[in-house]
């Protein structure tokens, strides 16, 4: 059987609340955030399965997410985004994940600031 091209897992727009930022008020109250997620694996046991334990299971990877970021505080975006990314590409099937995290309202004429990660095996 030949290999097929990994399967591409995206989480797309998951909203959280989380502290992030170094000023007073960013140190005092939750904020909106929005995660984009990508995620690569080689899926050829799922192709042909019904059993999830032959797919990469992205639930519980969302939910290991908004576990890390609903509880800490983040004084960086670029560290929020690793710890995401870290969780992200924390199983061995993963060949490659890129995560973007938006800060919502960070800048008084812009929609949000984002900061984009990628890791590959």
């Amino acid at each position: 059987m030949s290999s097929q091209p990994d399967a591409i897992i995206r989480v797309k727009n998951l909203r959280l609340r989380t502290f992030i930022g170094i000023k007073e008020e960013e140190i005092a109250n939750r904020q909106d955030i929005v995660i984009n997620l990508q995620i690569h694996y080689p899926a050829d046991k799922a192709r042909n399965s019904e059993n999830i334990a032959d797919a990469l299971n992205y639930r519980t990877i969302t939910k290991a997410i908004i576990q890390r970021v609903e509880n800490s505080r983040f004084a960086l975006l670029e560290k929020l985004t690793q710890d995401v990314l870290d969780i992200a590409c924390d199983n061995p099937w993963v060949t490659y994940a890129e995560v973007e995290v938006d800060k919502l309202h960070a800048l008084r004429y812009a929609d949000s600031v984002s900061i984009s990660l990628r890791w590959q095996k």
